[in-house]
């Protein structure tokens, strides 16, 4: 939830707008694409307007630029492989963007507009690596596969992906998958749409292709497949197997199955650049996972330092924070925390939060009643909603509470029907913390270590700032396999606080 509180309970339908500057592609057409040189083609006007238009509500969705030496660098590669593309000769044309933000996404938008999260930049082990992730991403702008969608997205309102991930996970049907697309869709997920797998296949080739104009070696682009794949099936295994697509896999699906094929267009050529370890210098010290800024998940824990709460999701849940909200999703049903301004009580909110997850065609959603009550001290109330889908009955619940000088907090859970209290424990768990609670939480760090004599894969795996899974994530965040010997001078990366 790393947002300012004055636009928490900010209306989604306004993000449409970007979704579709994004389907807006002036670019060159896929003859420009080709293994020859690339044909110079100077972005348009229009498309410099539109993207500086959505530039700014981008960085906001997706928590900020990363600013400094490690941001710079990302540009400087950036820029270098984006003029590859044919989309223009210039690197002043392109912008590309470090975005502070958690999640695995990197995406691009007309207008030169290029961006990559910390994150999925962490999950890299060389630069040619991050060259190939920008490439895939310019691919898509110079392929206009976006524009191929346009029609598509318009049908669908521009609808986010996590949020139809996790309507279809409790619903299991379209009937009904709208209410549950407008209760969990985040804001950032209106940016960018799912790809077809041709596209996808694509956006690879010209990426690789992009990677031997610049130098660099083209396999690179299957060994960021496969970090992506090992790293998705990580997070599976710690949620316990669940369903729950990853941000970058929701909109670039399927990583595992496109490694071989990349592999195989890369071709046996003459390897070039990696840059390995001038790559894993320069990202040194990169905030990993949630910054303290935006709230931080430990666990089943939520805190939020700056915002002064905590809350517990329940046993067997697992949390996402993400822009303007933390999703909680398990086998017994979904949820989201956000908020916003408060002006004129409890019930009005509420009522005003149901009215936001009806779609304009629909029955307008109300609660049954709304009942008071009061949770650590805070001013509370809450409603439920019973709607009948074709797959059976679904209980809606808004929770909301009351922090003072017109600021709310709530969630809002969906549930199959009598089985809301699932979420009691969650409901009663949000509570004020102290200054020096707030005080305690600590970022994760990246920290770029050099191997000693002596050192092994698990002694280095302990320095991990976790409690669980410390080998798995050593490995896959370093691209490393279980046999793995490491070698004296050898840079490795470890997540600190």
């Amino acid at each position: 939830m790393g947002i300012d509180s004055k636009r928490m309970l900010r209306s989604t339908a306004a993000l449409g707008v970007l979704g579709l500057l994004v389907a807006m592609q002036g670019a060159a057409p896929l003859e420009a694409q080709s293994a020859k040189a690339p044909r110079v083609y100077a972005i348009s006007a229009s498309d410099k307007a539109q993207g500086a238009k959505a530039h700014p509500d981008l960085l906001t969705e997706f928590g900020g630029a990363v600013t400094g030496t490690q941001a710079s660098y990302v540009e400087q590669v950036g820029k270098r492989i984006a003029v590859q593309s044919g989309l223009s000769n210039a690197t002043g044309d392109f912008t590309v963007t470090l975005l502070n933000s958690p999640v695995n996404n990197a995406f691009a938008i007309p207008g030169g507009y290029v961006y990559v999260t910390r994150q999925l930049t962490a999950l890299m082990n060389n630069e040619a690596e991050l060259a190939g992730v920008l490439g895939h991403e310019v691919g898509h702008v110079a392929a206009r596969h976006s524009a191929q969608r346009q029609k598509a997205a318009q049908r669908n309102q521009i609808i986010g992906v996590l949020g139809s991930i996790l309507s279809s996970a409790v619903l299991g049907d379209n009937a009904f998958g709208q209410l549950g697309q407008k209760v969990f869709t985040q804001g950032s997920q209106l940016l960018t749409l799912k790809f077809s797998r041709s596209q996808e296949l694509q956006a690879d080739q010209l990426g690789i292709t992009y990677l031997k104009r610049a130098g660099y070696d083209p396999r690179a682009m299957a060994s960021v497949l496969e970090s992506l794949a090992r790293q998705n099936a990580l997070e599976a295994q710690l949620r316990g197997g669940t369903s729950q697509t990853p941000e970058w896999a929701s909109t670039h699906p399927d990583p595992a199955s496109r490694v071989r094929t990349a592999l195989t267009y890369a071709g046996n050529s003459a390897a070039g650049a990696t840059n390995r370890d001038t790559f894993l210098t320069r990202i040194d010290g990169l905030v990993y996972g949630d910054d303290p800024k935006q709230g931080v998940v430990d666990g089943r824990k939520f805190t939020h330092p700056v915002l002064r709460f905590a809350f517990d999701a329940p046993d067997g849940f697992f949390m996402v924070n993400g822009s303007s909200a933390v999703s909680i999703s398990g086998t017994a049903g979904k949820a989201q925390f956000s908020g916003g301004k408060l002006s004129g009580g409890l019930d009005s909110y509420i009522n005003t939060v149901f009215a936001g997850l009806t779609e304009s065609n629909q029955a307008r959603i109300t609660p049954s009643s709304i009942e008071k009550t009061t949770v650590n001290g805070i001013p509370a109330a809450y409603g439920v909603a019973r709607v009948q889908s074709s797959s059976g009955a679904v209980d809606v619940v808004v929770f909301a509470y009351d922090f003072g000088n017109g600021q709310a907090y709530h969630f809002v859970t969906l549930v199959q029907a009598g089985g809301a209290d699932v979420f009691t424990p969650m409901f009663r768990s949000l509570r004020r913390i102290s200054a020096a609670d707030a005080g305690s939480v600590k970022p994760r760090l990246l920290d770029v270590v050099t191997v000693r004599a002596g050192d092994t894969v698990q002694s280095l795996a302990a320095k991990m700032a976790y409690t669980d899974a410390k080998v798995d994530r050593f490995l896959v965040l370093n691209g490393l396999q279980a046999n793995a010997a490491l070698t004296p001078g050898q840079k490795v990366k470890i997540v600190t606080y």
